[in-house]
């Protein structure tokens, strides 16, 4: 079956809303993508801004989700963890019959199944995507993988828009597992560079640390990747948090006590709180690492 989809709806205008809202509005036979967020509320203090952002990106600001579901044929879905099943929740009860959902949240398996049978319910098709790197560096084109019964009609379609999608399984749960399991060790290495770096700062010991990192790894700049590591947590620590609960219910659900992903949460979590409280304020994206660390250490006992 091939899907014609052509008015698109992106539920949550944060950095991977406005990325692919933007990003498939220019894609062949794509008539209007529209975007939906609370910041977009009436009455939200963001409301003026992310409009005037929307609107010159020419994506089109909705007041509500209930104006979203019934202005898209392909809705997508882009919020943090959290928020997963209670946004599904809301745009089960708007969708037009037929509407494919596409979920790209990161979250466990089980919640992805229960997201779908509301979405199912209400007659909609969910297919549910693992989202398998870092959005930013590869906009749209960033490596999906797709699960659920229209997850093969629905990848093909993206990928004749330039997108990078593959279709995994009919099964709802296999993407998501794919990438949640994934997600314990990539978020596991940022927890660790942050915890193992600043550790090292702190004693004056990191021109030994590092240069034994390289031996033994030599295909990693382990400096260059440490100041991404530590960029990426800052600005997204408490996205990453949630996304790491939602990775320890996936090992919880498989019948396993989450010790790492847990860790790996809270550290992402406390990085976030740092971030929050303002220790980081004014160092630029780029920054060095150590530029970083030396902020966490002075804010020590605070």
């Amino acid at each position: 079956m091939t899907l014609q989809l052509r008015r698109i709806g992106v539920i949550g205008y944060g950095e991977v809303g406005k990325i692919f809202s933007a990003g498939l509005r220019s894609a062949a036979g794509v008539e209007q993508a529209s975007a939906w967020d609370l910041k977009l509320a009436p009455g939200a203090a963001t409301r003026e801004a992310e409009r005037a952002h929307a609107q010159a990106a020419s994506v089109q600001p909705l007041d509500s989700m209930a104006a979203l579901c019934a202005a898209c044929d392909l809705v997508i879905s882009s919020v943090t963890a959290s928020n997963t099943l209670a946004v599904a929740h809301e745009a089960a009860a708007h969708l037009q019959p037929g509407t494919i959902f596409l979920d790209l949240n990161s979250a466990s398996p089980g919640t992805k199944q229960q997201a779908a049978a509301l979405i199912d319910a209400a007659g909609g098709y969910y297919v549910e995507a693992g989202v398998m790197t870092s959005v930013p560096p590869y906009g749209v084109r960033v490596p999906m993988l797709l699960g659920g019964a229209k997850a093969a009609d629905l990848a093909a379609l993206l990928r004749a828009w330039g997108l990078d999608t593959k279709a995994v399984s009919e099964k709802l749960g296999v993407a998501s597992a794919i990438k949640m399991s994934r997600s314990v060790m990539i978020k596991g290495l940022e927890a660790l560079v942050i915890e193992a770096y600043t550790n090292a700062r702190a004693y004056g010991v990191e021109d030994h640390v590092l240069p034994t990192l390289q031996e033994t790894f030599p295909s990693i700049d382990w400096s260059e990747q440490g100041a991404y590591f530590f960029s990426r947590v800052v600005q997204h620590g408490k996205r990453r948090a949630e996304e790491m609960r939602e990775s320890a219910n996936t090992v919880s659900e498989a019948g396993f006590e989450p010790f790492m992903a847990s860790a790996i949460a809270d550290k992402q979590q406390w990085v976030a709180d740092q971030a929050a409280a303002g220790v980081f304020q004014g160092l630029p994206k780029d920054a060095p690492w150590k530029d970083y660390a030396d902020r966490l250490i002075q804010a020590r006992g605070h």
